[in-house]
């Protein structure tokens, strides 16, 4: 029950009390007319592109390092995760758009900015999932049933060229 309260009731009800009707005809100007496009844009590729290359930055000159169980293509999801954000491009928009036509374009455009971002940001966050859920069972993988994972040995020839396992792990080879 808690993802579904969190990831649709909850912002369902952000955006009834933002306040936010969305017209057909709303929704149809988003696409047409600059200033909404560019908040979608803004939502979706702006906060992706800034949060990511000010990770990067950092992570490039200064002593920031990015934890070494994390890849940039989590840091790129959660980037993207960024564009669903919405009350405050609410606001923005309510604030530089007085004009209720143009303001309705405006929400529209935040909707489906932060639809698009979470979109995206599922696909992202879903494939890195299945990546590291590969890693966790290659990991956990005991094929000889000897209790030590076999990812933490590795092979050894012996004199006689039999293969033994000896203990080790995968830091063991990374690290030359």
């Amino acid at each position: 029950m808690r993802p579904v309260s969190a990831g649709v009731a909850v912002p369902l009800f952000a955006l009834f009390a933002a306040g936010v009707s969305v017209s057909s005809d709303g929704l149809g100007q988003v696409f047409t007319r600059p200033e909404p496009l560019g908040v979608v844009l803004g939502l979706v590729l702006g906060k992706t592109v800034g949060i990511f290359a000010g990770t990067f930055l950092a992570a490039r000159f200064t002593r920031a390092r990015l934890n070494p169980e994390l890849a940039w293509a989590d840091v790129f999801a959660l980037a993207v995760l960024a564009g669903i954000g919405f009350t405050v491009a609410l606001l923005i928009g309510e604030l530089a758009f007085t004009d209720p036509a143009a303001a309705e374009h405006i929400k529209a455009a935040v909707l489906i900015g932060s639809l698009t971002a979470a979109t995206v940001a599922a696909l992202l966050i879903k494939r890195r999932n299945g990546i590291y859920r590969r890693l966790v069972e290659a990991e956990n993988r005991d094929e000889d049933a000897d209790g030590i994972p076999d990812v933490y040995q590795r092979a050894v020839l012996g004199d006689d060229g039999a293969e033994t396992r000896a203990a080790g792990g995968p830091s063991s080879s990374r690290r030359q």
